[in-house]
């Protein structure tokens, strides 16, 4: 859990019956989705003030940095946005706050992608470097889910989370876009949780967009 609290981020068509959350679904994406996402930061400080200096940070330099070392081996580089974090800290008993962004990766397979998130977390010394492949929902490897949904923003995450110690012990957190995006990236298991969780942030759950795929935290 101490992993995910760093950067975390949450795919397909659920079932809502198993989810407890009425019968209307989410939207499946597939043709729109990377062959992989990265997200991650440079920051190593553990921020609790909303209000922090550091979370204005657009990370310019090191947008620049990662997508040059994700072509230095081998891959092709993306789109890359920027996210702000908030997450629950079972240590500290608080929310906390972290400004990433999530690269997309293509031309990459699975252990290209775990070395270029070593590499990564090496270089900014992180504890992790999140990493979620694209997969088909039936692949063998697919054991994580990715929920993206408009209309979030980190003040309405950050209330959620403190008022829902289920959700905050088990997923942590998420992330959201400058543009009031949120990104929710779960273990598969916990989809009937993270489905309840989206919904109560006031999102129309037949306009989240849901990915299937494989997570690692690689450190």
């Amino acid at each position: 859990m101490k992993q995910r609290l760093r950067v975390l981020v949450a795919v397909g068509a659920l079932m809502l019956g198993a989810a407890g959350a009425g019968t209307a679904q989410a939207a499946t994406t597939g043709q729109d989705c990377p062959t992989a996402e990265i997200f991650a930061t440079n920051n190593t400080a553990i921020i609790t003030d909303p209000a922090d200096p550091r979370l204005k940070n657009r990370l310019t330099r090191f947008d620049h940095e990662v997508r040059g070392i994700i072509r230095s081996n081998g891959a092709r580089p993306g789109a890359s946005k920027l996210l702000d974090g908030v997450f629950w800290s079972g240590d500290l008993k608080q929310t906390t706050y972290e400004r990433s962004r999530e690269f997309d990766v293509n031309r990459v397979g699975r252990d290209g992608l775990h070395h270029i998130a070593g590499v990564i977390a090496k270089q900014y010394h992180q504890e992790s470097v999140l990493t979620f492949r694209c997969l088909p929902r039936t692949s063998p490897e697919t054991d994580a889910v990715e929920i993206q949904a408009p209309g979030v923003s980190a003040t309405r995450l950050h209330d959620a989370l403190v008022a829902n110690p289920e959700a905050r012990d088990e997923l942590g957190g998420g992330s959201v876009s400058l543009d009031g995006r949120l990104t929710l990236i779960a273990p598969l298991a916990d989809l009937p949780l993270a489905q309840k969780f989206t919904t109560s942030l006031g999102v129309d759950w037949a306009k989240a967009q849901v990915r299937y795929g494989d997570e690692e935290f690689v450190s």
